[in-house]
């Protein structure tokens, strides 16, 4: 197969892809973010009652 057969059947198999409209995207940014900020609160707050608690054994 050669270099250009190559080329060919990849512009082939570029025009099936389906791309996220920027509704999509903005949507999946969104709930990333939101899910990202809630598992970071939720790790801080562990964090907090942990080192409270070692403090307090330790201490």
């Amino acid at each position: 197969m050669n270099l250009g057969t190559h080329f060919k059947n990849a512009k082939l198999e570029l025009t099936k892809v389906i791309f996220p409209t920027r509704g999509q995207v903005k949507q999946a940014y969104i709930s990333v973010l939101i899910v990202v900020t809630a598992i970071a609160i939720f790790l801080a707050l562990v964090d907090l009652a942990m080192s409270s608690i070692v403090s307090a054994i330790l201490g």
